[in-house]
């Protein structure tokens, strides 16, 4: 029996939609470090999964799941350097639109499938104008590898694994044990390419130091943390379509920060994107007192 305070579905969605924005955060941090520090993304990976269970321990002292471990963590494993495998084949823009583009679709059959989850057509229709956002915010659609397109729905299909199979386990201890297991199946791969920071100045020591303690706190502990405390009373189809908040927040880290620019056609995207966000919101809203009618608490 869960003693811990029940959340709104009010709440559920701003955990989730907050760690979606952390996310965003983390590709300008990623990208930072490995010109600072030199590291590869496998080993970024692994420092940011290492340094987050870390951190959750220490504040959480959870006990071991091997489950989570297992199941999750490799799970977790496989979407990251997926996802790197498909930048490195695809490039940015389509890696990052066939992975979270098709992440909200799988969620949405994998929930009617295997846990009964309900396809409201606001969730389905949101989801559809979200993808259709995210193809104009990252470019459109360009020359698609074969290798690209299969790395991509590999990351999807282990992101989505994720995410439907954390609402059946307690949100406590998913985060801190997920980051074990997937710290221990990427350090073999990261420790061919260099685990430690090879700056050769002090300073750019002590900045491959604080962006890592930044990845590890703040992209990974937190907006996991948060992540998963939300999925127990946010629809998978819901978290997956929010989740789709962290590049339209890395975009404009990019603009403000980096100097990058954006199209008009990026501009209408992220504003179509926006407008999916905001609608799916109010229907989750507007259908949580049902859903808590029809279902009983602990």
């Amino acid at each position: 029996m869960n003693h811990a305070p029940a959340l709104s579905v009010r709440q559920g969605l701003v955990y989730v939609s907050t760690a979606a924005v952390a996310w965003g955060t983390g590709g300008a941090a990623g990208a930072l470090l490995h010109g600072a520090g030199q590291l590869s993304p496998v080993a970024v990976s692994f420092w940011r999964f290492a340094c987050g269970a870390v951190l959750l321990l220490a504040v959480a002292r959870s006990r071991p799941s091997w489950r989570v471990v297992l199941l999750v963590g490799p799970a977790m494993a496989v979407c990251q350097a997926a996802y790197f495998a498909a930048i490195a084949e695809a490039g940015v823009a389509v890696a990052t639109m066939i992975t979270m583009g098709a992440a909200p679709l799988l969620v949405a059959a994998g929930g009617r499938i295997f846990l009964g989850e309900p396809l409201g057509r606001t969730g389905l229709g949101c989801a559809v104008l979200a993808v259709a956002g995210l193809a104009m915010l990252t470019g459109g659609a360009q020359t698609v590898t074969l290798a690209g397109a299969g790395y991509s729905l590999l990351s999807a299909a282990a992101y989505s694994f994720v995410t439907l199979t954390t609402r059946r386990m307690p949100a406590d201890g998913v985060a801190v044990w997920g980051f074990a297991g997937g710290a221990a199946c990427l350090l073999p791969l990261a420790a061919t390419g260099g685990l430690l920071p090879a700056g050769h100045t002090m300073t750019s020591m002590v900045t491959s130091v604080l962006l890592l303690g930044y990845l590890a706190a703040v992209p990974t502990a937190l907006a996991y943390g948060l992540f998963f405390a939300g999925l127990r009373v946010v629809g998978g189809t819901a978290a997956a379509v929010l989740s789709l908040l962290e590049p339209l927040v890395a975009a404009v880290i990019g603009v403000v920060l980096l100097g990058e620019r954006m199209s008009a056609v990026q501009v209408g995207g992220a504003m179509v994107l926006l407008c999916a966000l905001a609608l799916l919101a109010r229907g989750e809203l507007r259908d949580a007192p049902r859903q808590h009618r029809g279902s009983g608490t602990c």
